[in-house]
C-alpha cells in the first residue's frame, strides 16, 4: 500500500466511528459502524439485527470516517478518509473485540447483538481542511 494510503488508514485509528455504504435489495444504505484497524485491514462492528453485515458479506462496500466533530485549533486540520473494498464476515480475536470497547446496550430499542465485517481497503483517499489560527479566532467570536 502506498504511503499516502497507509497514512489515510492510520487516520482511522484516531476516531471510533464511521459510515458504511452499500446496497441492500437494490437500495442504497448508509450505516454507522465502530471500527478498528488490524494490520492494514479495517474491522467493523455493527448491530446484527439490521442484517447489514449479511448484505455486505462478499461484496464491495464503501467506508468513510472523519474528525469533523473536532474544533479546529491553530494549524490543526480536519480530515476525512474514504475507501472501497471487499467485505466479509469475520470473527475477531478476544483481544480485537476488547479494542472495540463498550458496545451499545440497544439499537432501535432492541438489545445490541454484534456482527463483524473485515474490509480490505482499496482506492483509499484522504482529504483535509486546513485552518489558519486567525480564521479560528475570528470564527470563534
Amino acid at each position: 500500500m502506498p504511503s499516502e494510503e497507509l497514512h489515510a488508514i492510520e487516520l482511522l485509528a484516531r476516531v471510533q466511528y464511521g459510515r458504511l455504504a452499500t446496497s441492500m435489495r437494490a437500495l442504497p444504505i448508509l450505516a454507522v459502524a465502530r471500527h478498528i484497524v488490524v494490520d492494514g485491514r479495517v474491522v467493523l462492528r455493527m448491530h446484527s439485527g439490521l442484517g447489514y453485515h449479511e448484505a455486505c458479506d462478499g461484496t464491495v462496500v464503501a467506508y468513510g470516517a472523519d474528525n469533523f466533530n473536532a474544533s479546529p485549533s491553530g494549524d490543526d486540520e480536519l480530515w476525512s478518509v474514504q475507501f472501497t473494498g471487499p467485505a466479509e464476515i469475520v470473527h475477531p480475536t478476544p483481544e480485537q473485540r476488547e479494542r472495540f470497547g463498550a458496545a451499545p446496550v440497544q439499537v432501535n430499542g432492541e438489545p445490541f447483538a454484534p456482527a463483524y465485517l473485515g474490509v480490505d481497503p482499496h482506492f483509499v483517499s484522504a482529504h483535509t481542511l486546513g485552518f489558519h489560527a486567525s480564521q479560528v479566532i475570528r470564527n470563534a467570536a
